[in-house]
């Protein structure tokens, strides 16, 4: 399994998810940066991701829902901050209704993604930062580690296909 490692620390605010991947830099950027390879690996196996906007541009904003088991959608956005190709990508991630209007009664984050590529492996840091400990809280108790986690460790599989 990729994810090798799983943080938060609510003095922070942060969850931090480290994991590698046999594959370049380059390789596993080019999962983010295009949106039908993003489907295959954003959110956890149960829920996939339909990415209906993708503008991977700072300032531009990717739209996606995601597919429950019994057929229920659930929206989410991001909006850029920083691309830094292949290295780093930030992004605020949020919820949002079908309409993708952020959903102001849950919890935004601010992510940063890090790549380092050494040696034909890839070393991703995924840094998840909210506003308050009580966010953070509110994101663990919906399961976010175990979904980040899940959605994560489709990348190899992702890769080897």
């Amino acid at each position: 399994m990729p994810v090798t490692d799983v943080k938060h620390d609510l003095d922070t605010r942060t969850l931090t998810i480290t994991a590698e991947f046999a594959a370049s830099a380059e390789r596993v950027w080019q999962i983010y940066a295009d949106p039908r390879q993003l489907e295959k690996v954003w959110g956890p196996p149960t829920y996939p991701a339909t990415v209906v906007e993708h503008d991977l541009t700072p300032g531009g904003r990717v739209n996606y829902f995601m597919t429950g088991p019994e057929g229920d959608k659930h929206a989410g956005y991001w909006k850029v901050l920083t691309v830094d190709e292949p290295r780093a990508l930030s992004f605020e991630d949020g919820f949002a209704g079908l309409d993708f209007t952020p959903n102001p009664d849950m919890p935004v984050s601010t992510n940063l993604y890090t790549f380092t590529e050494h040696d034909g492996r890839t070393h991703v840091t995924y840094v998840t930062t909210y506003d308050t400990a009580e966010d953070l809280q509110k994101a663990l108790e919906m399961g976010m580690v175990e979904g980040s986690s899940s959605a994560i460790n489709q990348i190899d599989g992702f890769l080897a296909s």
